[in-house]
């Protein structure tokens, strides 16, 4: 996130807007606790929303400011201070991360040159929107995904100060900030109108169209302070008034607070109205704490907070990818529960890292240019042979970091290892078919030839085992698919005559479980069907909530029984599952399919229903 004043402190006079570093700070707090410490702050990624409304004020306001002192805004010169502040730590970050991604290997290099041409085009969102690929995929651990906001910011440096002196020209401050209110409300509508519940919602979180609404609002609020910033809002006001100015910033403070407690990634909620009310509480955390005399601006300025908050930028852009190289070092996955200690360890490297930066690399480039620090280093050549010993390090370090990065992009595979197991189960099932081969499971007595599979990722990495086990079962699955999706695709295989007796549902891992989704399902599928749910096993948040909504789904209904997948997988779940603790080998397969047999024999041990109005308690299957 870039919202550094001091970047565009030239040629307008600085201005420290008290509270900003501080938001800063537990922006980027917010976020490392949600991708660090998964599960512990489900709406932590709200911190990027609070990052766009402060980038929008202030870029607007430096704007305004300079047009106001020098009577025109110098795009060449506004895009050079935005290259001197972005780039030296993108391009730090982004070639030390790959060359030690060389030399860790796997799963942690997959699709890097993908990923670099976005960071580099300043893209990636919407390079990894054409491309299909996700925010939210457990699949592949990309180094640099969180790269996407970086690139709305800077899309939005691009063509904002083009639209902004067409804005200016609009008579009223009233009118052109009810401009950008409008479009704001009109991206959140957008972003609303084009998610999809249950699916992936990558498209309209990496969208710069959709997600452009906190941007914006920052923007009328630096629009509606037009004339008053350079000197500050007015003092004139008692201590009344500027005490009620910071309770409402408070309790706005605390509102983002409680949405990064009760929003989850996956919530309809999040995507309807929970990031654009996230975003409208921080224009009103920013109006309050920027008041001359404010409290609450005072306190956000604290120095653990100020600290944080200046260096913010370089936080954000080592956190993930550190912690993406600490889990393939030892062996984990980006998509698992992480062990604490990596995730401490990557806080610690992540802040030296990001100290570092800021201090060498970045406030040089910043103050002195590209230029001016190029020839300072060949100029420690015609000083001391400490100062040209130095030089020739940096030289040496640079030309081996873009080399390694380069060989990195040549060697890297395009598939992870979980990616790779799926489709070689997808492979070997296709390669099966459907048809019934007692051969293959020659101690068998129940066959598949009157079971539909409905499932997710984990069953297209069970397939194999579950055909196996299950000869002329008929298998629906896909990666990324949410319980939401069952009764449309169900529906549509019971009008084409496909939709056999039992039915099995596999389709817990990717997101929470409504029940009246489940509903949806019983009806689609008659009350002459039987239905076999598959609990799931997952580190994720909402894994608990999802088995119990199914265990009690099912003890509502006769014909419904749980196969316990989740049981029979945990205490092996280290030696069985791929390194995403998530998709089952062949041998876990096995498990997989025999915690549905046994549903079926329970299914098939049913007694008579006695009346309609009496229902049977059925356990899970363990």
């Amino acid at each position: 996130m870039v919202t550094t004043a001091s970047a565009l402190s030239q040629p307008a006079a600085r201005i420290h807007y008290a509270g900003l570093d501080g938001l800063r700070a537990l922006a980027v707090a917010g976020v490392l606790v949600y991708h660090l410490f998964p599960g512990a702050l489900p709406g932590g990624f709200i911190g990027v929303d609070v990052f766009f409304v402060i980038s929008g004020f202030l870029i607007t306001s430096l704007l305004i400011r300079e047009r106001d002192t020098q009577g025109r805004v110098s795009l060449r010169g506004f895009w050079t201070r935005r290259a001197r502040r972005i780039l030296p730590a993108l391009v730090l970050v982004v070639t030390a991360s790959t060359t030690a991604a060389l030399l860790i290997g796997g799963d942690v290099l997959v699709r890097i040159g993908r990923q670099i041409f976005g960071a580099a085009t300043f893209s990636y969102n919407w390079v990894e929107i054409v491309s299909g690929g996700s925010y939210f995929d457990a699949l592949s651990p990309e180094m640099f995904r969180t790269l996407w906001s970086l690139a709305v910011e800077e899309q939005f440096y691009i063509v904002w100060p083009l639209l902004l002196l067409a804005l200016l020209l609009l008579p009223s401050r009233w009118l052109r900030a009810g401009v950008l209110v409008a479009a704001s409300i009109g991206s959140a509508l957008w972003m609303s109108t084009l998610f999809i519940s249950g699916s992936d919602a990558t498209r309209v979180y990496y969208g710069t169209d959709t997600h452009a609404f906190g941007l914006l609002l920052g923007a009328a609020l630096a629009v509606l302070l037009e004339g008053r910033l350079g000197a500050g809002l007015p003092k004139r006001n008692g201590p009344v008034i500027r005490g009620s100015f910071d309770v409402a910033g408070s309790l706005a403070l605390i509102g983002v607070a409680v949405l990064t407690f009760s929003l989850g990634d996956g919530d309809d909620a999040t995507y309807r109205g929970g990031l654009a009310l996230a975003s409208l509480l921080t224009v009103i955390v920013i109006a309050a704490a920027i008041r001359p005399g404010s409290l609450l601006g005072s306190r956000l300025d604290a120095g653990a907070l100020r600290w944080l908050g200046r260096r913010s930028y370089g936080v954000y852009l080592w956190h993930w990818p550190v912690f993406t190289l600490a889990l393939a070092w030892g062996g984990s996955s980006a998509s698992g529960a992480p062990p604490i200690s990596i995730s401490l360890l990557a806080i610690v490297v992540t802040l030296l890292a990001s100290e570092l930066s800021f201090r060498y690399v970045e406030t040089p480039v910043r103050r002195r240019g590209f230029r001016d620090c190029g020839r300072a280093l060949l100029g420690a050549f015609r000083r001391s042979v400490p100062r040209a010993g130095l030089a020739t390090a940096i030289i040496a370090v640079t030309v081996v970091l873009i080399g390694s990065t380069g060989t990195a992009m040549a060697v890297a595979p395009q598939k992870s290892s979980v990616e790779t197991l799926i489709a070689n189960a997808q492979k070997a099932s296709e390669a099966k078919g459907s048809k019934p081969d007692p051969s293959e499971s020659p101690t068998s007595t129940i066959t598949g030839e009157n079971i539909t599979a409905v499932g997710d990722s984990v069953m297209l990495a069970a397939a194999p085992a579950l055909e196996d086990a299950l000869p002329g079962i008929a298998i629906d699955a896909a990666v990324s698919r949410s319980m939401y999706t069952a009764p449309g695709i169900l529906e549509g295989l019971k009008s084409e005559g496909q939709l056999r007796s039992t039915v099995v549902i596999g389709l817990g891992t990717n997101g929470p479980v409504d029940p009246a989704t489940l509903d949806q399902i019983m009806d689609v599928i008659g009350p002459d069907r039987h239905l076999i749910l598959v609990n799931a096993y997952a580190p994720r948040d909402w894994i608990d909530g999802v088995n119990a909504d199914l265990d009690a789904f099912a003890a509502r209904h006769r014909t419904s029984v749980v196969a316990d997948w989740r049981d029979a997988i945990d205490p092996r779940a280290d030696e069985l599952l791929a390194a995403d603790h998530i998709h089952p080998g062949y041998d876990g397969g096995v498990l997989y399919a025999e915690a549905i047999t046994h549903s079926l024999q329970v299914l098939a041990d049913l007694p008579p229903a006695v009346t309609e109005q009496h229902g049977y308690n059925l356990p899970v299957v363990r």
